[in-house]
């Protein structure tokens, strides 16, 4: 069992950064590929970003390709989500993800957090 915690949600203006952490319970943490996810007000949860269990692999959505980075920490079981040149459109709840597969960008993890709120003004 894994128990997912994001922080540093907030609420930042047109242009700015913000980022998010995600730390995870356990001692396999190592071994899981993560995912952030984002769901807006009446939207269905999308895909952000992915990263394999060593860091080397990534992926990212179209939306957020060159202002988003991915990153993670296995020593502190914690993965990373900097996010900059944010847009009012990137307003959402931000959750974190993890499975011991490769399932990105599908939403077929096996466990997620509670999420936490970005808020972008214009």
């Amino acid at each position: 069992q894994v128990q997912l915690v994001e922080s540093g949600g907030g609420l930042v203006q047109a242009g700015g950064s913000l980022r998010l952490s995600c730390v995870a319970s356990g001692r396999t943490f190592s071994s899981y590929a993560m995912g952030w996810f984002r769901q807006a007000p009446g939207k269905e949860r999308e895909f952000v970003a992915a990263i394999n269990w060593s860091g080397v692999r990534t992926n990212y959505a179209d939306s957020v390709k060159g202002r988003f980075t991915i990153s993670r920490d296995n020593a502190k079981n914690t993965v990373y989500l900097q996010m900059n040149s944010l847009k009012p459109e990137d307003t959402a709840v931000y959750y974190c993800a993890a499975d011991s597969a490769w399932v990105a960008p599908t939403t077929r993890y096996a466990y997620w957090g509670q999420g936490t709120q970005v808020t972008v003004s214009s």
